[in-house]
């Protein structure tokens, strides 16, 4: 009889730096990651109230450099990477030839003949085999360089109204007049970074990359540096509540293989002027016959929570379910989103969620649920 094979889980740089401090350690996408620190919900108001510090080295990046690589970047992705200068990101969908999600992910335009992609941790060997084959595609034959380049990366995230403050004591780069989704090279705490403006909570904020080796050294200078401003060591739980908050998409939940940018309500990282990609022809003609379902934003009228997965009532019948709920811990509410019939999305219509035994009732709301102050 053959033993059960064990699952090895990567691990980031910061792994043991992590459990020293006491975190609670899950499996995330393959990976073992802090799930919390001081518990999800003070760590969720001290990034909406101060500012969070997250390691998010799980996430994948993947280089595309030579002549051809904005064509490649072009065909794989729904954004239209041509309008991006050099120091500039934008978000953007990775898709099928359906115009369904391969995942979701951030190009950063570093030259005309050099991108990096940020894409999901669960996703990064998958994505990197994907558009590798596109790549020398019978349609495509870009024959750009495509890296893997995960390993030569870890990832911070500084997040909340004091963020900026946090980051800037320990960088002389004049990150104060840095634009939101954009980024420059400069050293943080002698650290040689690439610096975005970008983030997924909801809030301002710094998203770091830099080589693993540096990576206690980094974290420990901004945990010292961001003391005064009440910085906190966040984990992924904080994270999905606080993008929760925010109406952020989460691959595997709001968007996968079965969704496309026009029910995801992100028809704004779909160009179809832009020329052909991947998907096109399948979402202009979704676009020309009208999407049947759509992603909607509720709030529970009474105190159940809305769980991922629970079904989604509609005149006594099941019309979806729910793709993420939780409670909205700085809001005080308890929030879901839920792809329901297009007719049946208006603001304001009254929906239930089946939770148990129980039709609990709850209404669709505008989104994003929370947004900052300007």
């Amino acid at each position: 009889m053959t033993p059960p094979t064990t699952i090895q889980l990567r691990k980031t740089a910061l792994n043991s730096a992590h459990r020293r401090m006491g975190a609670k350690m899950v499996d995330f996408g393959g990976w073992e990651m802090p799930v919390e620190y001081s518990g999800i919900i003070a760590e969720h108001m001290a990034t909406r109230t101060a500012a969070g510090l997250f390691d998010v080295s799980h996430m994948g990046e993947i280089e595309v450099r030579g002549p051809h690589a904005l064509e490649l970047v072009q065909y794989v992705t729904s954004n239209d990477a041509a309008k991006l200068v050099d120091g500039q990101a934008q978000y953007s969908g990775l898709l099928t030839s359906a115009g369904t999600f391969v995942d979701d992910l951030l190009v950063h335009k570093l030259s005309d003949t050099h991108y990096l992609l940020c894409v999901n941790a669960s996703n990064q060997d998958t994505d990197f085999a994907y558009i590798r084959e596109h790549n020398f595609s019978q349609k495509g034959r870009f024959g750009a360089e495509i890296e893997n380049a995960g390993p030569r990366y870890s990832q911070l995230a500084v997040q909340g109204p004091r963020a900026l403050a946090t980051v800037q004591r320990l960088t002389t780069a004049p990150v104060a007049g840095l634009r939101y989704y954009r980024f420059m090279f400069g050293d943080v705490a002698g650290v040689a970074c690439l610096i975005a403006r970008t983030g997924y909570t909801g809030e301002d904020g710094f998203e770091l990359y830099f080589p693993p080796h540096h990576s206690e050294r980094l974290w420990n200078d901004l945990l010292e540096a961001g003391r005064p401003q009440g910085l906190t060591p966040c984990g992924l739980g904080a994270r999905n509540t606080l993008r929760l908050e925010a109406a952020m998409c989460l691959y595997g939940h709001e968007i996968d293989d079965t969704t496309t940018v026009w029910e995801a309500n992100l028809g704004w990282i779909c160009k179809p002027d832009k020329g052909d990609f991947l998907g096109r022809d399948a979402l202009l003609a979704q676009k020309r016959d009208g999407v049947k379902r759509r992603l909607v934003g509720f709030e529970m009228e009474d105190r159940l929570i809305a769980r991922d997965g629970y079904e989604v009532m509609i005149g006594g019948r099941q019309a979806g379910k729910v793709t993420s709920g939780s409670p909205a811990p700085f809001l005080k509410k308890n929030i879901g989103m839920a792809y329901v019939p297009v007719e049946s999305s208006a603001p304001g219509t009254e929906i239930e969620i089946a939770i148990r035994a129980t039709h609990a009732r709850a209404r669709i709301v505008p989104t994003p649920f929370y947004k900052r102050a300007a």
